[in-house]
This record gives C-alpha cells, structure tokens and sequence, in this order.
C-alpha cells in the first residue's frame, strides 16, 4: 500500500547534495506451467532497486518532516512517465536508507528509463502532479546480474518405465533408456520440499499414475545413499487396501548440481557486444537528393535507415564500454576510382572504420551519402565474412559480435551469403537484417533459420544466428518515428540473449567471475 501523506517540494535549501543510489539485482522465476526449457531469458529476469540518499547539508532542516523516494518508469516509445511505486517514510533523518524495494522486469530488447524523485513529505494531498520534486535522478537499465541452477538426479527403480513430474515450477524429461530418467528443476525456492509423481509411460501420451513420494534438496544432495531410497505410495490404494504397502520404490543413483549461465552472467563477467553496422547503398533506394528516396535527409525526421540504426545501435551501444563501432556500406561506387565495394568504411578511413558512438555512425552515414554513388548488386556476403574474421580472432567469451545490416531489396549473392552465414554459424556472432521500403523480402526468410536452418553446399549453420524484420511492420500509423523505433529494436534484439547463450554453451565457455564494481557513483544536484 502506497502512504497516504505524500511529497512536497524541499524548501530553504541552498548548495548542493550529494544523492547517491544503490542498485542491486536478484532472480525471481515465474513459470505459469510446466513447460519446455530453457525458458526465454529475458522475461524472468527481475530487476531489484533500493534506493540510499546521502544528504550532507545540515541546512536541511527536516525536523518533524519524512523523506520518501518516488520511482517512475516511461512507457517504450513516450515520453510519459508512470509512477511504479514509492519506498517508506523516513523521518527527522539527512541520510535516509530506504528499505522498501522496487521489483521491475528487465528486458535487454527494451531500453528501460527510469526516473527517482526525492520528496519531502508534509502533506495530506494525494496528488503529487501538483508537488515539484527537489531531487531528481535518471538512470537507464541496461546491466544486470542472474544465476539459476539447474538439478539433475539419476535414479533406478524397481517400476516400469516412469515419468518423473516435479509440480510447479520445474520440468521432468521421459526416460532417456531402460534404467534411467533426469529429473530437472529451476526455481528460487530450491531448499523446498519436493514432491515426485510417478506415471507408467505410455507412448500415446495416456500416462498411468503410480504413485508419489516426497523429498528435498538436502535429501538428494547426499547422493546414493540408505536416505535416498523412497517408496512410491498411491493414496487411493492406500486408503483402500489394508495390506498396501507401496507400488514400488526409488533410488537415487547420483546428484549433481549444474549451473545454468543466463545472458546477464555473462555481462556481469565482463562479455562485451561488439556492434558492426552495414549500410545498402544501392542505386535501387533512388537519388539521395529526391524526398521519394529511402536515403533522403530531411530537416524535418530521420529516414528509415536512420531510424533502424538509432533503434537498434542505443541499446546494444549500452554493452560496449568502447562506444567505438565500426561501420560499413556496400553497393556503391566510392572515391576517388569510382570503383565498387560492397565492404567500404563509412568513415572513409580504410585503417580504421570505427565511429565514435551511435552519433558518430550517423555522421559518418550522412557523410557518405554526400560522397559516394549508389550503384549496386546488393551483396550481403564481404560485409559478413569481414565481421566473421574478427569474431574468429575472439573465441574465450569475452566479446559477442552482432552486425546489423539494413538493405532495401533482394540479395544479389544469396549463394555466397548461405555460405558466409554458415561459416559465421559456429562463431560468437549474430545477424540482423532489417529490410526497409515497400521491396518483397520473401528471400530473406531463408536466412533467417527460424523455421528451416540455412545451410550450403550439404552444411547446415550450427546455429541460428540471423533475424529478419521489414522495418514496415514496425512503422507507427500516426507518424511517431520513438514509438516506431522502440517496436523495431523489441522485436530484432529479442534473440540476442538466447543466440549468445547457444554458443557460449556449445563451447563450454563459462561467464567469468562478476566484474568488481566502483564504488556508488555520486550525482550531484544543484538546487
């Protein structure tokens, strides 16, 4: 329940305060059935924020007033900001530590702005609209931290073929042979008491209830054992037949306890995204200069290319501390031989294609427009490969590659690019495409492996890396180019997280201990 007194401004306060926040993270998993794993990494991930306020000054004169933090949240692709909830009073103190916690979702595709509010609570309205906060502080999710273990027993038993069912908020696979099954779990309350049903299999799916029994993790973490040993009992043959004394038993063979690394563990130890841009800057997006044009720099709002570059480039940009991208374009005929290259440097330094900052890709991008000619065939295969051979050079875990190419029409060299993306299959690597203008981009599906894995000349793709979107589905009716955006960068990011795990599993790479963190960054406040 919110309080009922509510924030007033500070007031008679000069100088400046130092407004330090604390933010910590912890797991929550929330399955509604049993299902299928591994579950969606970014939609089980909670985000837990308290809040320390240090206010130095003895001029605030806080007697017989309370100190209360407000969190806000902003809606994906508004400005508008929604209050989410609102820590205790603390009173007649200068350095409140608020104990209350804010508990939020956290979703890598989304950017997630939020806002602190300071009050200094001395009235009865319930309307804060008409209240002006004295301390206000923004931050941005975009690192988190999340482990979860994953439970693995090994049993014989003295009954036909079983299906092991743990209810609630884990999955049991069937048999894997004669003798054995694996029994799977994930949950937060795994000191619990767990509670085992026991079916005789069918392949139909009619699976016949044998019994049940009870145990839990300390019991199975001693491992085979006389403890370990647990009689399978039906409670309506129990309660019906005097002589019934059980329908079978359990043993368990072996325990063990495995990790099961998360997207986050790995960002927390260190992993960096390593963002590479890739521009189509074929003759089919029509003269640069003419507004018909899918390159046409307006005054007014960002083109299409700009908008799937900026959508996606400001979330990502959050998981590289370099902020250095390097950026290409292909298609078009360059300075000073007029010679086509479908892998040249937007910067113009062939040295050295990096761009400082989301900005700076865009710089550059409006740079060459100026200075090149678009021309064609729009081949997909040299920028891929090139961003390939870097991510071939880093294979410990410590840097993820994701190339975003944007393109306007049909792929010239599919063959060489079902090749490229193969190869790239094995490799710490993503691919987004994002087609822009009104162009079918039936081809494109076969890229993304979705439904049928890419494959060339007789190899299928390891994995897949690679997602597709037409930026037209994204497009707001109204005309809202942030509301457009934040649909585009939603759905193309979504499967960054799992992309990254797939690999660093197939590798048996592990996330590096969690980076050391500085000291709670001070903001400071000029009232």
């Amino acid at each position: 329940m919110l309080p009922e007194s509510v924030p007033k401004r500070f007031t008679g306060v000069t100088g400046e305060i130092d407004c330090m926040y604390a933010v910590t993270w912890c797991p929550t998993v929330r399955p509604s059935r049993v299902s299928s794993f591994p579950l969606n990494q970014s939609h089980f991930i909670n985000v837990d924020t308290r809040a320390t306020w240090h206010c130095p000054f003895s001029r605030l004169h806080l007697h017989h007033n309370q100190i209360v933090v407000v969190l806000y949240v902003q809606g994906i692709g508004t400005k508008e900001w929604r209050e989410f909830g609102r820590t205790e009073m603390i009173e007649n103190t200068l350095n409140p530590d608020f104990v209350r916690k804010f508990v939020l979702d956290y979703f890598f595709e989304e950017k997630q702005n939020l806002r602190f509010d300071v009050y200094n609570v001395d009235s009865r309205s319930s309307n804060i609209s008409k209240h002006v906060a004295s301390l206000r502080h923004h931050l941005c999710v975009n690192s988190v931290s999340l482990s979860w273990a994953r439970l693995s027993a090994l049993w014989e038993r003295s009954l036909a073929r079983l299906e092991l069912v743990w209810r609630g908020c884990c999955r049991v696979s069937q048999a894997r042979n004669a003798g054995t099954s694996y029994l799977q779990q994930r949950s937060s309350a795994i000191a619990g008491t767990v509670k085992v049903d026991v079916y005789d299999w069918d392949r139909d799916g009619s699976h016949d209830f044998i019994g049940e029994f009870t145990t839990s993790y300390r019991e199975l973490s001693r491992g085979q054992s006389q403890f370990n040993v647990y009689e399978v009992l039906n409670p309506k043959k129990k309660g019906r037949k005097k002589k019934y004394i059980n329908s079978g038993t359990v043993t368990l063979l072996s325990f063990k306890v495995e990790s099961e690394y998360t997207f986050v563990d790995f960002i927390r130890g260190g992993t960096q995204l390593n963002f590479t841009v890739a521009i189509d800057f074929t003759a089919s997006n029509g003269n640069p200069s003419q507004p018909t044009s899918l390159h046409y720099m307006s005054p007014y709002q960002m083109n299409a290319y700009a908008m799937a570059l900026k959508a996606v480039g400001e979330i990502i940009q959050d998981y590289d501390s370099d902020k250095l991208f390097p950026a290409y374009g292909f298609g078009a005929k360059i300075p000073p031989d007029g010679n086509v290259s479908h892998a040249f440097p937007l910067n113009s330094d062939c040295e050295n294609a990096n761009c400082v900052g989301i900005e700076g890709v865009l710089e550059a991008y409006y740079e060459c427009l100026r200075t090149v000619q678009l021309y064609g065939p729009t081949n997909f295969a040299p920028v891929i490969s090139q961003v390939a051979e870097a991510a071939a050079g880093v294979t410990d875990g410590s840097q993820y590659f994701v190339l975003l190419m944007i393109t306007d029409g049909v792929i010239s060299d599919m063959v060489q690019t079902k090749e490229a993306v193969v190869n790239a299959s094995s490799l710490p690597m993503s691919i987004i495409i994002v087609g822009v203008g009104p162009a079918e981009f039936d081809a494109m599906e076969e890229l993304d492996g979705d439904e049928i894995r890419v494959s060339s000349r007789g190899r299928v793709a390891e994995r897949d890396i690679v997602q597709f979107v037409p930026f037209r589905d994204y497009i707001d009716r109204s005309g809202n180019q942030v509301l457009s955006m934040a649909r585009l960068a939603k759905d193309v990011l979504a499967e960054i997280p799992e992309q990254l795990l797939s690999f660093m599993k197939s590798r048996g790479i592990e996330p590096r201990p969690a980076l050391s963190h500085s000291p709670t960054p001070h903001i400071h406040i000029h009232l």
